[in-house]
């Protein structure tokens, strides 16, 4: 008992310690979802599971965890520490480099579902206007956990709609910030007129986004020197207390600002993924990340009775799939808008369709405000819990629906005698027919050399094949499609989609079905060049240097220099940058 009084929480670290070094290598061999299943031991050995038996059975007590509030501690640090990851993600670059989907169709979003999905909670359980807002602006929001780690599994992340499900991830997750401070408002709204709270959200939010400015820059203008300062020879555990010192302030300085202390440890996850030292401080917590998140979805299966699975059967299964509907109901259309197919559009929503990891935060600071019922609270988080449970096969489901319906919209766009296209045996495959693929094909038909282009635009494929251009509907990343082709007995392999993930991903699967395929990529720039010759690409042109070298060519002639020198001069510089990417990939 005294050393239980002295460490209090050590039963619970080597219960969880051992749980997880069991646990993730079994889920990996098992190809199980880690979320999942750290979810469902969650639940079976928590205090509504296997919990329950620890009084009468008492060495049960030391394989499960019959009180909640053990845990409560560790739970708190798995939250911060996912938000803190997460923030890592949310650099302000990216952000703007996918703003268009970030803030148009990723807040279009969260404020459609909020406004369904809350007006369907006011319409049928009656809690009152303020728990109505929260639960639907919290069950607007999805999983990124799950489904990251969905589209990862299936090497999605880089294709159209991985991009597009990302970046509505992300807008959701920024989004969390001003429903904590908004339930916060409300919770100090007391029993004042819907007026006055309003007044009272708007101002605690214009606080809270100058105490948020504040810390940003603050935070900005310290954090960096102060890695540059300490972190200079690079020594882990210098790194590693910079990293917690840094999470762990300013998620004390927002809770001295009266914020919540997750979203002092998201800003400090912002702030370091705008320095020079995000890449190694993503090395440094690598090794914990698994074990952080499995900490925090642990503890919130533990708060999941999936005793009222058989109390409430037909409420949750109806809760569930009405989340699920309304959610892809709203998604669908606008992933559709954003230039997804309907296909895509509606695998994507079905892919969206669960509650999120946050929920359980943000219900859990809504019920200890009190604005929101704790039976109701803990219903809708089982009810979330269900959703992540089922997001696998709402995922196979979206797969399949998404595949047949493209499949259909390409037999009406498409002559159907002309589907299958023929063996590239003896052609040029050129993957991509945009503005460079077009260009490509015209210089290989005047030299005589035949082609064959797959494109993954119907309405483009639909347009040229009509013309008597054999371009055809297909992704030149898919295996079964190079080998239906016998893409290897082609001369060459042309990639020219102007995407850079979709280009990696097809230098990958490319490489790998035909080790000795002579590939030629086009690149962005100069790091994407190196990106894809060291996947394997024989050649990569960067469109950035050739116009530049262009440029040089021209403005070298305009001085007076001949055609010569200019020619030899513009050739060393490519070749030299040619030798330095096949140095780089070991060639």
């Amino acid at each position: 008992m005294q050393e239980q009084h002295a460490f209090p929480f050590l039963r619970e670290i080597l219960l969880f310690l051992t749980l997880s070094g069991i646990l993730i290598p079994t889920l990996q061999r098992l190809r199980i979802n880690p979320v999942l299943g750290f979810l469902a031991v969650g639940a079976l050995l928590g205090p509504f599971g296997l919990g329950r038996m620890a009084e009468d059975l008492h060495w049960l007590g030391w394989f499960t965890f019959p009180n909640n509030e053990d845990v409560a501690m560790l739970a708190e640090l798995g939250v911060l520490f996912l938000m803190f990851m997460i923030g890592l993600e949310l650099s302000a670059a990216r952000l703007w480099a996918m703003r268009r989907w970030v803030f148009g169709i990723g807040a279009a979003q969260v404020v459609l579902c909020a406004a369904l999905v809350g007006g369907a909670v006011a319409l049928l359980l009656a809690p009152g206007m303020d728990a109505a807002l929260v639960l639907g602006l919290v069950l607007s929001l999805s999983s990124t956990a799950v489904v990251m780690q969905l589209l990862g599994e299936r090497h999605d992340t880089g294709s159209p709609l991985g991009q597009a499900t990302f970046a509505v991830l992300m807008f959701q997750d920024l989004a969390v910030v001003p429903i904590l401070i908004l339930i916060g408002a409300l919770a100090g709204g007391g029993a004042a007129g819907g007026a006055d709270i309003a007044l009272q959200v708007l101002i605690a939010m214009a606080k809270a986004a100058v105490a948020i400015a504040l810390i940003y820059l603050v935070g900005g203008r310290v954090v960096r020197p102060l890695f540059r300062a300490f972190a200079r020879n690079r020594q882990p555990d210098v790194f590693m207390a910079l990293i917690l010192l840094s999470t762990f302030g300013i998620a004390g300085l927002c809770w001295m600002a009266g914020l919540s202390m997750a979203l002092g440890a998201l800003i400090a996850g912002l702030l370091l993924a705008e320095t020079e030292f995000k890449h190694e401080v993503e090395l440094m917590i690598e090794p914990f990340k698994g074990l952080l998140m499995g900490l925090f979805f642990m503890t919130v299966g533990m708060g999941m009775d999936v005793l009222q699975v058989v109390q409430a059967p037909v409420w949750l299964a109806g809760a569930v799939l009405g989340l699920v509907l309304c959610k892809t109901a709203v998604i669908a259309p606008l992933l559709r808008a954003g230039g997804l197919s309907w296909g895509r559009a509606v695998e994507g929503g079905l892919l969206l369709g669960q509650g999120g990891e946050f929920a359980f935060i943000v219900i859990g600071y809504a019920v200890a405000s009190r604005l929101l019922d704790a039976a109701l609270g803990g219903r809708v988080m089982l009810a979330v819990g269900l959703s992540l449970f089922i997001t696998p096969l709402l995922a196979k489901l979206g797969r399949a629906i998404g595949e047949r319906w493209e499949a259909r919209a390409r037999a009406h766009t498409l002559p159907q005698a002309d589907a299958l296209p023929p063996s590239a045996g003896g052609r040029v495959i050129i993957a991509g027919f945009g503005r460079v693929g077009q260009q490509l094909a015209k210089l290989l038909a005047s030299q005589g050399i035949p082609w064959i282009a797959f494109e993954t635009d119907a309405k483009l494929v639909a347009q040229q094949h009509g013309a008597g251009a054999p371009v055809y509907f297909g992704n030149a990343a898919r295996a079964e499609l190079l080998r239906r082709v016998h893409a290897g007995e082609a001369p060459a392999i042309v990639l020219t989609m102007d995407n850079p993930a979709a280009a990696l991903q097809a230098v990958r699967g490319i490489r790998r079905e035909f080790p000795h395929a002579r590939l030629f990529a086009r690149s962005r720039d100069e790091k994407h060049a190196r990106t894809l010759k060291r996947a394997g690409a024989s050649v990569v042109v960067p469109e950035t240097l050739e116009a530049s070298l262009q440029l040089s060519a021209f403005v070298l002639g305009s001085l007076g220099l001949d055609a010569h020198s200019v020619d030899v001069a513009v050739d060393n510089e490519r070749s030299l940058f040619a030798a330095s990417l096949e140095a780089e990939a070991g060639l």
